[in-house]
């Protein structure tokens, strides 16, 4: 009997619409099938999210809306949007179970990155333009995806993963990190020096980007994040 898939579990949007509605984009499923996984995606919601890093072998907790300032002692800011308090408990206490979890691959992507910074005790800026100014447009006005060069630290595990050093990132944030969580470790950075990657300090595979590689499925390099997070997953 062949042995079967590693399980991915991939955090929803919140609930929104009417009737209320859960919501994840195409890019992450098709991104967890591409490389060889099922993906089960968790909505915001469970009364005991421990168990469900009990259940799946991986964990990618997606991008989205803002995270409330008031979880990290920021300040609101008329840019900040889709505030979901029952989305941000939930995927507070999902990364904390997951960080108890060695065993499990974690991959954190642009509001997930955030969100492990705020869980290990980090600040945000709560809006970039207010702090880096418009050197690098990390979305397009409104609110649309924009592309940008990101340089990879060569030692980090992310280079090793990519195989490169500098790629083309899908960027669509307005927030960045601002004092680093602990036990967190910067390893990719934007023009302006918004940092665009974290890892996990002593941690088996635990990586973080700012950027959306679920949106760049054509692309020769990006890819290779969900490829690695399933290999890993499967042992």
């Amino acid at each position: 009997m062949s042995r079967r898939p590693p399980v991915i579990g991939v955090s929803s949007y919140a609930r929104a619409g009417e009737p209320p509605a859960f919501s994840l984009p195409v890019g992450y499923v098709d991104a967890v099938r591409g490389a060889g996984g099922v993906p089960v995606i968790l909505p915001p919601g469970e009364a005991r999210p421990a168990q469900l890093v009990d259940l799946v072998d991986g964990l990618v907790v997606a991008g989205g809306g803002d995270i409330s300032p008031h979880t990290y002692g920021g300040e609101l800011h008329e840019s900040v949007y889709e505030v979901c308090e029952e989305r941000d408990r939930f995927e507070f206490d999902l990364t904390r179970a997951a960080l108890e979890r060695a065993d499990r691959p974690l991959l954190f992507i642009c509001r997930g990155m955030q969100v492990l910074n705020v869980v290990c005790g980090g600040s945000l800026h709560v809006h970039i333009p207010d702090r880096y100014g418009e050197q690098v447009a990390h979305r397009l006005p409104p609110r649309r995806p924009a592309r940008h060069a990101v340089r990879v630290d060569p030692d980090s595990r992310l280079a090793a993963i990519l195989g490169v050093t500098v790629v083309q990132a899908c960027s669509w944030h307005h927030q960045a990190i601002d004092r680093v969580g602990a036990g967190l470790k910067p390893v990719a950075w934007a023009e302006d020096g918004v940092v665009e990657a974290v890892e996990r300090k002593g941690r088996p595979w635990c990586v973080a980007v700012q950027w959306h590689p679920e949106m760049q499925l054509g692309d020769p390099f990006q890819p290779r994040l969900f490829g690695a997070l399933v290999a890993e997953a499967e042992g």
